[in-house]
């Protein structure tokens, strides 16, 4: 439930900025009220084309059974997860500048192709978040049955409202918090998220090793536990239940979990290092 309702939170937030600037673009063009039909044309096809994504998977995920369903659900978790970075490696390029940039688009996209080139940016920049929602809920959703799918759901929700809420929040007061801080903090928690989506990505592809016939040592690494600290912080529940969640805890991980989750901090850490070093001004 709370991955879905942050995964939804984050992304709805984003869209709706989005669809926030380029509304207020609009208003300010001589032709306003025409451009603002194709702009809700363009949002409303970027929803159907992610809707569509999303009846693809679900229909791929069904029309597998058995150790395919198994492969192919550890892929999603592992695009989800590359996904993730990918997004918040975007957001350290491209957030400063993202109003300037999307109304440059659409002042280029409206002197090529008049209100249809603001309907085809409108579509392209939903689409983008709502195809990149519908693989992240999936790869976070994939193993849940019954009761806690139904709760998941809820959490997408909760996370539609809060998106809405959180808007309305940025928008009348900077006092609590600021755009630039809303996004850092997001930012670390969608790579908490896609180290969580890692993991389980890496269990699932381990569980399919196991069957394989492979030396001893590589079952070792793959399916025997390095200790167990679930008398402590058990990651079914509680606390460990939520850092399980969220950032890929696990209570008894074994060689390869544990090789997966610490490379991938090593290895996200010296990119955003990089990252931001490239961003700084150079000196004069």
């Amino acid at each position: 439930m709370n991955q879905s309702m942050f995964i939804v939170w984050r992304e709805s937030v984003e869209a709706l900025l989005v669809i926030g600037i380029l509304q207020a673009w609009t208003s300010q063009q001589g032709l306003g009220n025409r451009l603002v039909k194709y702009l809700w044309a363009g949002v409303m096809l970027g929803l159907l084309l992610s809707g569509l994504l999303a009846v693809l998977i679900l229909f791929a995920g069904e029309a597998m059974s058995g150790s395919a369903s198994e492969w192919f659900q550890a892929v999603l978790a592992l695009i989800a997860s590359l996904l993730m970075v990918q997004m918040v490696g975007w957001m350290h390029r491209n957030g400063r500048t993202l109003k300037f940039d999307l109304r440059r688009h659409a002042d280029n996209h409206l002197a090529r192709r008049g209100g249809l080139g603001l309907l085809l940016l409108a579509m392209l920049a939903v689409s983008r978040e709502g195809s990149e929602t519908v693989v992240f809920l999936y790869g976070a959703g994939a193993r849940l049955r019954g009761p806690q799918l139904g709760l998941f759901a809820v959490g997408g929700v909760m996370g539609l409202v809060l998106s809405a809420l959180t808007l309305a929040l940025l928008h009348s007061s900077r006092r609590f918090i600021s755009w630039q801080r809303f996004f850092a903090i997001s930012e670390v928690v969608l790579l908490m998220l896609g180290a969580a989506l890692l993991v389980s990505g890496t269990e699932r592809i381990g569980g399919q090793l196991l069957v394989l016939d492979f030396p001893e040592q590589v079952y070792s690494i793959v399916g025997e536990a390095l200790w167990d600290s679930s008398t402590l912080l058990n990651d079914s529940h509680g606390l460990g239940g939520f850092l399980a969640s969220f950032a890929g805890y696990r209570a008894t991980p074994s060689g390869l979990t544990l090789l997966v989750w610490v490379g991938y901090w090593l290895v996200v850490g010296g990119w955003l290092r990089q990252q931001t070093a490239d961003n700084l001004p150079c000196p004069t």
